[in-house]
């Protein structure tokens, strides 16, 4: 019986080589990405096999090559990854939107994307005359910065808000909350400034926007 995804004729080897690339690089113990030569001894073919497929992968940036010569999952997904949450930025925007308002402060939403924090939604304020920019795109490690430690608290069932000071750049401050609940997601919301702020007033507006993110999503 076939099924229910198989949707019959033949397969393309070409095709099946390369998701069964990128389902490796997406399991959790290769994290840290992995040679070419690992890659090959794993899926059982030659190198120069390995060697096309990357090629081809990265020039969509599906994944990509660090400085160490190891093979990552890249921010390619992400935009496909858009595609099957359809508007993810769209359903996020207007709650970022009142989130900066009424703090005042860069507003952002932040995705994990194998061990790096990327921020891929920000809305800055219209009414004060100085605040941070932040940039889309903007990338760090999990483990440095509000964003990143706010996703990794969720990941332990914890939904509580995570402060930082100077972590990414030195006089910055963050403060960030999981977004917890929408399957699948990975990801926070947080507020960034150029000076320490009020954690007790900022914190349960951020924590409130990232239940109303995951509220959204799931609806």
């Amino acid at each position: 019986m076939a099924k229910d995804n198989d949707l019959g004729g033949e397969t393309s080897q070409t095709m099946d080589r390369g998701l069964a690339v990128i389902g490796l690089l997406a399991e959790p113990a290769h994290a840290t990405g992995l040679t070419v030569t690992e890659m090959a001894q794993k899926l059982g073919v030659g190198r120069p096999v390995i060697y096309r497929l990357v090629a081809s992968l990265a020039r969509r940036d599906i994944v990509i090559r660090r400085i160490d010569g190891r093979i990552c999952l890249g921010v390619g997904l992400i935009h496909l990854a858009n595609s099957v949450w359809p508007g993810l930025r769209d359903v996020a925007s207007p709650i970022l939107r009142e989130l900066a308002e009424t703090s005042g402060l860069t507003a952002h939403l932040t995705v994990a994307d194998r061990g790096e924090a990327l921020a891929i939604a920000v809305v800055e304020p219209r009414w004060t005359g100085l605040h941070v920019s932040y940039r889309e795109g903007t990338r760090h490690p999990l483990e440095v910065g509000a964003a990143g430690r706010a996703i990794l608290a969720g990941r332990g069932g914890d939904d509580r808000w995570v402060p930082s000071a100077g972590e990414l750049q030195p006089g910055a401050h963050g403060l960030a909350a999981p977004v917890m609940g929408a399957a699948g997601l990975e990801a926070s919301i947080g507020l960034v400034a150029m000076a320490a702020f009020d954690e007790d007033r900022i914190g349960p507006q951020v924590q409130a926007a990232a239940k109303d993110l995951a509220a959204a999503l799931d609806h």
